[in-house]
């Protein structure tokens, strides 16, 4: 159904000066302003635009100091206009959530024995769902300490109680999630910017060139200390597990980048092999994932062997790295909405699958896209080392690769000899078509975990997208 949108309306009088030449065409230019086709009804933000309006200021609340400059950098990121493709994705879930009736949302996960006294805990599970995050849990004159500046402690602004459940669905602890996930999420950016060396960021310095790499990895420090101290107010054991553990999966997403065991097997050395890691004394032994290539494999080639495990773990770092916060955050909203276990699971694995397949796209954008239109420099993958879906895919037809490969690009030449292959090769079709796998699997959790509403339409309508965005 096509309904009329009325702030059109006064574009017509401009047409007489279009580039169009008759006319007619004028005239159908026109009519095609008047009116809305029915999947924009659904854009994902507008369902969720009062959330959405009012994020950044929610999370000024949760991060300020009282340190002018350490406010100035930690709000930096959220001055610019970002993607907030994560919390936008717990938002629409957690409306999605919403449509499924409240007695099929009785599976509150609480453990009542550690604080069997608790108001809070001791309410019937459909009555918890709708409670407030807690303003604080420690006594505020422990928190406080010497002198009472931390914004924290005083506790946010609370949601009003009449527009989170009856209006629009959303229960006030996944809003406080969405803001929690988009504090963790620029933590990284500004941890891997330092890491990276990077200049820009959304199209302006990046926060390592305009504060110092010090100041920025400090900032980043002090955004995961205070999500981690919003999600414990969530009182939600599981999900302050979940939460916590994908802070976690960042740090080691972000080491098997730096040293990527798949091609350099040598454990002793770092940094391009240029650095010698100090003995271990063998006070600790820890397990390790195996990703080295087997030797006497009769059905695979060494060469084939390297690139089946560089794959495996580039899914992997993938994970890690980037759909770990995404699906760690889809499950936390379907757990903190009391939803049955199954639904819980089609949360995290759609999370999972459409984390994996926004990951991809951005390896394709690194070699489709200008630095001016991706807000940050184009080919900084292979600058940096790394050797992504696209180059993998043409690793398998171009065997010159590896030697660029297992040097990281480091030589000069390298970087555009790879960018040739890949495009010679048709690395980036390959990787979209892997992509358009990831974003299949992720339409059927969707379908498979919520009845259908505008809140499941535009899910749909957003992991469509993914594909076919430019930055």
């Amino acid at each position: 159904m096509l309904r009329p949108n009325p702030s059109l309306y006064s574009k017509i009088t401009h047409l007489k000066c279009h580039r169009y030449k008759s006319s007619f065409a004028s005239a159908i230019a026109a009519a095609s302003k008047l009116v809305t086709p029915k999947i924009m009804l659904r854009n994902p933000i507008s369902l969720v635009s009062n959330e959405m309006n009012n994020l950044a200021k929610h999370v000024m609340g949760l991060i300020s100091s009282g340190h002018p400059t350490l406010n100035r950098v930690t709000s930096y990121y959220f001055e610019a206009e970002g993607k907030k493709v994560r919390p936008l994705l717990v938002l629409l879930i957690s409306k999605a959530l919403s449509t499924i009736p409240i007695n099929e949302r009785n599976n509150l996960k609480i453990d009542k024995s550690d604080i069997p006294d608790d108001p809070v805990y001791s309410q019937p599970p459909q009555l918890t769902i709708l409670e407030n995050p807690l303003s604080n849990i420690s006594p505020l004159h422990i928190l406080h300490g010497i002198k009472p500046l931390n914004p924290l402690t005083k506790g946010p602004e609370p949601i009003p109680e009449a527009s989170f459940d009856n209006d629009n669905g959303i229960l006030p602890k996944q809003r406080r999630l969405a803001e929690i996930v988009e504090m963790i999420h620029t933590a990284s950016l500004l941890h891997d910017d330092v890491i990276d060396h990077s200049e820009t960021r959304r199209g302006r310095p990046s926060g390592n060139k305009a504060f110092t790499n010090k100041m920025a990895v400090l900032a980043g420090d002090f955004l995961l200390g205070r999500a981690t101290v919003s999600i414990s107010r969530l009182r939600n054991p599981e999900v302050v597990e979940l939460m916590s553990n994908s802070i976690a999966n960042l740090v080691e997403g972000e080491f098997m980048q730096l040293k990527n065991t798949a091609v350099d097997n040598n454990l002793n050395t770092i940094d391009e092999g240029r650095k010698e890691l100090p003995p271990s004394i063998g006070k600790f032994t820890n397990d390790l994932h195996d990703y080295r290539v087997p030797i006497n494999d009769n059905l695979l080639t060494s060469k084939d062997a390297m690139i089946n495990t560089a794959f495996e773990y580039y899914l992997h770092k993938t994970y890690l790295k980037t759909a770990s916060l995404i699906s760690m955050a889809c499950r936390s909203s379907a757990i903190l909405s009391g939803a049955s276990p199954e639904v819980v699971d089609s949360c995290y694995e759609y999370g999972k699958n459409l984390g994996i397949c926004f990951q991809l796209v951005d390896d394709m954008l690194d070699f489709t896209v200008s630095s001016e239109n991706l807000g940050k420099p184009a080919r900084a993958d292979l600058k940096l080392g790394i050797a992504t879906a696209p180059v993998l895919y043409a690793w398998r037809e171009d065997p010159s690769l590896t030697e660029l490969i297992l040097r990281n690009f480091t030589q000069p030449g390298d970087v555009e000899a790879a960018t040739k292959s890949v495009i010679q090769h048709n690395g980036v079709q390959k990787t979209k078509e892997l992509a358009e796998k990831y974003r299949d699997a992720a339409l059927a959790n969707l379908r498979s975990s919520f009845p259908e509403s505008d809140a499941r339409s535009a899910l749909e309508f957003l992991t469509n997208t993914i594909l076919s965005r430019r930055k």
